[in-house]
């Protein structure tokens, strides 16, 4: 009960209520208005209590001696010698720098519990019945050993095990982060939360509950955010040599002078309450100046980290990609064009529900080619596709699949062995008796990842790949990037045990990833950046930092402000602690009583947050330069030679319909004004 009452004076109304009663002592005591009870004492009471409180608790049962405790000694002085304005002006300034720090670091929680939910409750069960195979559905709770299950197509798998029969290809994104579905056959395991996307699947039990992969993963979630201590204010670091310093100063004057009010007074302009305000006011500040630019910090911490970042581990696939693949190259092997192997594979691939499917048939579709429907439509999941049309007996699928029916040349050999190095999704088209060509498929790199890398080398912070992908899938991709650290074939406990290694190497860590199997190793690290619109919620929630329009590139402009930040908060202690020496010295000689010690002391507080406000509207983005002479107009587009975002106004001719750099073709934006 008593801790309930006092959260409820410490919350945000009775604060504001505390401050009303403060500003209504202020007007009292500037226009001389005499009232039967001081308007102060209400500031007392409702910020001081629990002030006094927490200084209490902190000193009997958790034996720390807090900044708290300073406060609550000033406080109690103060009212002792009658200064009531006085006390109640360093009780709400404390009780309002807590407010403002607990905003900065308040963390959501839903991630985990959208991660229980992936958990499957049911499971088939097949069973011998009179000689026949029979099949029900119970609860995962009674899955044994051992035990065969049936999945079917657009089933999660409840458990974890080992193919027995069937094929099929499977979206397990959720464990590893693969870009791909992942063909599955008798004896591949699969891992409990995946999903079953075409064939029939009979599996056999190998774990079960706790076990399973992906309570695992659920259990490496809670188990990082377990690690997650809270930050403790600076203040409060210093707390243990504020207290005795300040007692000492103030019972030296005290005696020095015989004049109790001098000792009281030290002990006012002693309150580290703006060394209290000079982290929370700094973050807020950047904070607010992240969410305009579509940022979103949930924590001072996580800023505080960033400035003192070294290392930068990203995932891949929806992260330094977009995710979606699309067909990359189109490769006759016989006498056909290219877009004639496009139509013919689209023919049977426009049937098929497979992502890779999907994309040969937008792309078909894309170049407005006419594709000739067929018949006798045959899928084989986890292998290929079979159709017939004028042309004749149409195979697409993977290699396995066409070897079946067809002998692979050297020279296609050859073209298989290039893209698999790249790294590369191929589907072989086969026609009658002969391979026609092949088509491979490839996730697209985000324009600016490779910027994004070159601009964090220049910060000297390090980056590294991690991520579920094959190795040759991975290194691929990084060489494209910059990124010259790459680490593949990862679930999510190795991607995890990376961000451990980096840090036990001494490095502040920062993850960057989209998915749930990235999940982990965001709450792991000492700070994480997930991508907002397109991320899981869960990796949305596990991280500090959700970048709300996926734009990677706002990731060095953090770095930047995060620097800014830490600079920010250096200064504002220094500049705090600088106010508080003058102040210390002035009540030491005389010249300065409790009320001008608290208005002083209440100055210096505003210096700190007005110092810290500036942050909001201060410029960090390097490339957001304003430009109204670097490009050329030749009627129909504007041309540069350099990296920029037009921010003022460009006056180009009618025609120009884009603006041309050497990284990024953008269309003419609504500010940019036409003659």
């Amino acid at each position: 009960m008593l801790i309930k009452i006092m959260d409820i004076l410490a919350g945000l109304k009775m604060t504001i209520v505390s401050g009303v009663f403060l500003l209504c002592a202020i007007i009292c005591m500037v226009s001389g208005i005499e009232s039967p009870i001081d308007p102060a004492w209400g500031a007392v009471i409702i910020s001081g209590i629990p002030l006094f409180y927490l200084a209490l608790d902190r000193l009997i049962f958790e034996k720390w001696v807090s900044s708290a405790l300073l406060i609550t000694i000033a406080m109690i002085a103060s009212l002792a010698i009658g200064e009531i304005f006085a006390a109640a002006e360093v009780a709400w300034i404390m009780a309002l720098g807590a407010l403002l720090e607990d905003w900065t670091v308040e963390r959501a929680k839903k991630g985990l519990k959208n991660l229980i939910e992936l958990t499957p409750q049911t499971g088939r069960l097949i069973y011998e019945k009179n000689g026949k195979k029979q099949e029900k559905i119970i609860s995962v709770d009674e899955i044994k050993i051992d035990d065969v299950l049936r999945v079917l197509p657009g089933e999660k798998i409840p458990v974890d095990g080992v193919v027995i029969d069937g094929d099929s290809s499977i979206d397990q994104s959720v464990i590893t982060g693969e870009s791909l579905p992942v063909d599955k056959s008798d004896g591949d395991e699969v891992f409990c939360g995946t999903l079953n996307m075409y064939g029939v699947l009979d599996i056999k039990t190998t774990s079960l509950g706790e076990n399973s992969s992906l309570q695992k993963l659920i259990d490496l979630v809670k188990q990082a955010d377990e690690k997650q201590a809270p930050t403790q204010r600076i203040a409060d670091k210093w707390a243990t040599w504020l207290v005795p310093v300040a007692l000492i100063i103030a019972a030296a004057a005290w005696v020095a002078t015989g004049n109790i009010e001098r000792g009281v007074t030290v002990l006012v302009v002693f309150c580290p309450c703006a060394l209290i305000l000079a982290t929370p006011t700094a973050v807020m500040a950047a904070i607010g100046q992240a969410t305009k630019h579509g940022i979103l910090i949930k924590s001072g911490e996580a800023l505080e980290n960033l400035g003192e970042l070294s290392t930068i581990t990203f995932d891949k696939t929806g992260t330094l990609t977009y995710g979606d693949l699309k067909v990359s190259d189109i490769i006759p092997t016989g006498d056909f064009t290219e877009n004639e192997v496009l139509a013919i594979a689209s023919a049977v691939e426009n049937l098929s529900e497979h992502p890779l499917a999907k994309a040969i048939a937008d792309k078909a579709n894309d170049e407005h080619i006419a594709v000739e429907k067929v018949s006798n439509f045959k899928m084989y999941p986890g292998r290929g596709v079979f159709g017939i049309n004028s042309k004749g007996k149409i195979y697409a699928g993977n290699l396995n699949y066409i070897k079946e029916n067809f002998e692979i040349s050297d020279k296609t050999n050859t073209y298989l062995d290039n893209l698999n190095s790249e790294g590369k999704a191929i589907i072989i088209v086969g026609l009658n008796n002969q391979v026609i060509g092949i088509i491979a498929l490839s996730d697209s790199i985000r324009e600016d990842s490779q910027s994004v890398v070159e601009n964090l080398h220049e910060l000297g912070v390090k980056t590294v790949l991690l991520t579920g992908d094959n190795v040759k899938t991975a290194n691929y991709f990084a060489k494209q990037v910059g990124i010259s650290e790459v680490h593949g074939n990862l679930l999510p406990n190795e991607k995890l045990q990376w961000v451990e290694k980096f840090k036990k190497s001494g490095n502040k860590v920062c993850m960057v990833g989209d998915g749930v199997n990235d999940a982990p190793a965001l709450k792991t690290a000492n700070v994480s950046v997930a991508m907002g619109s397109i991320g899981s919620d869960i990796a949305i929630d596990a991280a500090d930092i959700a970048l709300l329009g996926d734009d990677i590139e706002k990731i060095p402009y953090l770095k930047r402000l995060s620097n800014s930040t830490l600079f920010t908060i250096k200064f504002n202690i220094a500049l705090s602690m600088m106010i508080n020496a003058i102040a210390i010295i002035c009540s030491v000689l005389g010249l300065l009583n409790p009320v001008t010690g608290a208005i002083v002391h209440n100055a210096g507080s505003c210096l700190v947050v007005l110092n810290a406000a500036l942050l909001y509207d201060r410029n960090f983005d390097k490339n957001r330069i304003h430009s109204h002479y670097h490009y050329h107009d030749d009627g129909k587009h504007l041309h540069s030679h350099e990296n920029v975002e037009i921010l003022g106004e460009i006056h180009t001719s009618e025609g120009v319909k884009h603006i041309h750099s050497h990284r990024h073709s953008l269309k003419l934006k609504s500010h940019c004004s036409k003659l």
